[in-house]
């Protein structure tokens, strides 16, 4: 099978596979798949990540099913998510097919990803359908791939450019990005894409807290303070085609300064905490095929991320410390074509952190992991299989401390679909994995908090789902799609840190054994009943029970896990006329508990928002301008994702992007 890749570049199809002929433009690249789609993944595109209107990455995930987002209030709040309740720490977190690491607490902040320069996020459940891949990739019990947009020129011209402003009600919110690129011969381009952001971060909400009894404790309506942000992103990127394969180079910076308002309590507003934070990272990668049936890819990455924090609150302790954490990255992918259809790979990984602090008797961490994994895929026209072995060799080494042990874990997978009537329209599919992940620096090794008898967490999960789909019917069908999946996690000795109202306090805890059973239902459709009008609708349903059942002793015991509701969904509704594109998006939690135990006093209410967005698309001359509106939380609801953590109420936005 041959595959085209656009003028200079073009990344590989999100599946892991290049599944057609295109012939677009002037350099055609011929290459082999090299992976097999097993376990769909759950999508979400250019077109519709605009028409949402979020500002990141973070916010835009909400709207898929098994998602769970720990949101700390505003644009500047931290954002970090996990799948199907396993915690963020299990999440691979991908940026250009590259893993955003984060040794000290294993925490992604996507909140810090702008998605004015994003093509696709992707989200898979166990691992990603595709043999060829980096060693750590096989590691995560789900994985996040986020895509940014690849350079592509219409005939004739060697450049685009796009600049967009926005603004928001809530925290009074600015934000500017602009994307230029480059066609610099008929085998490379380039991109550069930067942005800023500016907020006050205040805005209005209700603090109602009630007693024991029934009683109301405190009920009132206050300004958030000490929210405001400013951040600078800078990435520039280089693109290029070789014979038989492509390359790409890229260059990111983020730096930003931020107040941390901290949560409420007792009626007490935190003001005194800020936080900097100045993250560069550089990456490559080269893929080459060296004959039709062997192909080759070199990734390499270093990063320094460098992080202030101060606490000037005087009813607390001052702080003003230094964090600094390096990593450095190279992975070497190879897969082979045994025979039509079937293939092997054979992947090695080796990634370096460190992490120095002026903390005081701080212990200057430094762990040195190897990943090595073999996989094999069958792709029939009635089964696809792909199963995994990965091998994980960890060794951390401490100042003043003897070093943990090596740790060593061989972890397996397998995924299986069946498409029983040979036909792509309904498939059977399962799959079972082991994953493994060493605790963070911060969980072992923070001074005060840290706790250096954590034991490794290990995960096994099950799967057993269906999809049923269809692009073929009447002429104003589009697509329709059904997915639905039931699963069953096991986490052992699972780590969970409870935030305690500073951003680097922390409860750090063993829960010994959660088990997690659930169901993701999924379910899109796309409509053309006329002419210009189209309609499109997503919608999804998560249920959730995750049980701590490591003691019959313990007063939690088979009590549902911190912040995890039973139910959760959300719903997409587009609807576009000409030039014009209307957005209703629905958000539903259901109720959680905020500690280990399951009693009225722990208990969070559930919560839900509606937001409306407007667009309206013109094309003058050869500059496209692009007007947008929103109203986001429609009906003002007062909620907390974070237990004293409040959201804002009703706020507006409004954006004009300009593409030349």
């Amino acid at each position: 099978m041959s595959a085209a890749i656009s003028c200079c570049y073009s990344q590989e199809h999100a599946h892991g596979r290049l599944d057609s002929v295109q012939h677009v433009r002037e350099v055609v690249v011929v290459s082999k798949p090299s992976g097999r789609d097993v376990i769909p993944a759950q999508r979400l595109n250019g077109e519709q990540l605009e028409r949402l209107g979020s500002y990141s990455v973070a916010d835009a995930m909400r709207y898929f099913s098994g998602i769970q987002i720990k949101d700390y209030g505003g644009v500047g709040g931290i954002k970090t998510i996990n799948v199907r309740s396993m915690g963020s720490s299990h999440l691979g977190v991908y940026y250009d097919g590259v893993e955003l690491g984060n040794a000290q607490n294993g925490q992604v902040d996507l909140g810090q990803f702008s998605l004015d320069n994003v093509e696709e996020i992707a989200l898979y459940n166990g691992q990603k359908s595709a043999i060829f891949q980096p060693a750590s990739d096989f590691g995560n019990a789900g994985s996040v791939y986020i895509r940014t947009k690849a350079p592509s020129f219409a005939a004739g011209k060697p450049y685009n450019l796009k600049t967009k402003v926005k603004y928001g009600s809530s925290g009074e919110v600015w934000s500017f990005s602009s994307l230029y690129e480059q066609r610099l011969s008929s085998a490379v381009s380039s991109s550069v894409s930067v942005g800023a952001l500016t907020a006050t971060g205040k805005y209005k909400f209700r603090y109602r807290r009630s007693n024991t009894d029934g009683t109301t404790a405190y009920d009132t309506t206050a300004v958030r303070q000490n929210g405001d942000m400013w951040a600078i992103r800078a990435e520039a990127n280089l693109y290029g085609v070789i014979n038989g394969g492509n390359w790409m180079f890229k260059a990111y910076t983020y730096n930003s300064e931020r107040g941390i308002p901290g949560a409420i309590v007792n009626n007490v507003w935190r003001r005194g905490e800020r936080q900097w934070d100045h993250n560069t990272f550089f990456q490559g990668s080269l893929r080459k095929e060296f004959s039709e049936r062997f192909s080759s890819r070199l990734t390499a990455k270093y990063a320094y991320y460098d992080t202030h924090y101060v606490n000037n609150d005087t009813t607390t302790m001052l702080i003003d410390n230094y964090y600094k954490q390096q990593e450095a990255y190279v992975s070497l992918a190879n897969v082979y074509e045994i025979l039509k259809g079937w293939s092997a790979s054979v992947s090695y990984d080796f990634k370096w952190n460190k992490l120095n602090s002026d903390l005081r008797n701080f212990v200057f961490p430094r762990r040195y992991s190897h990943y090595v994994s073999v996989a094999t895929a069958y792709d029939g026209k009635v089964v696809k299989v792909q199963g995994s072995l990965l091998g994980t060799f960890v060794k951390d080494n401490a100042t003043n401390q003897a070093g943990r042990s090596a740790v060593s874990m061989v972890t397996p997978a397998a995924f299986v679909s069946v498409y029983p009537f040979s036909s792509p329209a309904f498939a059977l599919r399962a799959f079972a994995k082991k994953s493994f992940r060493m605790p963070t620096f911060n969980e072992l090794y923070y001074t005060e908090v840290g706790n250096a008898s954590l034991k490794p967490e290990t995960a096994i999960q099950y799967n057993l789902g269906f999809v049923l789909s269809t692009d073929s019917g009447p002429s104003w069908l589009g697509s329709l799609s059904l997915q639905a999946d039931g699963y069953y996690n096991t986490v052992h000795d699972k780590v969970v840190a409870y935030p305690k109202g500073q951003q680097f306090r922390w409860t750090m805890l063993n829960l010994g054994r959660v088990h997690i059973a659930g169901v993701d239902v999924q379910a899109q459709a796309d409509i053309r009943p006329a002419r210009h009008l189209g309609l499109s609708a997503r919608l999804q349903y998560t249920f959730q029970q995750a049980r701590d059942v490591t003691s019959p002793s313990l007063s939690y015991y088979e009590d549902q896990i911190p912040y995890i509701p039973r139910h959760s969904g959300s719903a997409i509704i587009a609807l576009s006329y000409k030039g014009f594109d209307f957005n209703y998006s629905f958000i539903y939690v259901g109720e959680r508990y905020s500690q280990q135990e399951n009693i009225p006093v722990n208990h969070v209410q559930p919560w839900y928002t509606s937001d409306l967005g407007l667009t309206y698309r013109v094309r003058i001359g050869k500059v496209e301008a692009r007007f947008a509106v929103e109203v986001n939380n429609l009906f003002s609801q007062d909620y907390d994702v974070i237990l004293n953590y409040p959201m804002p109420k009703r706020n507006y936005a409004a954006s004009v992007e300009i593409t030349i």
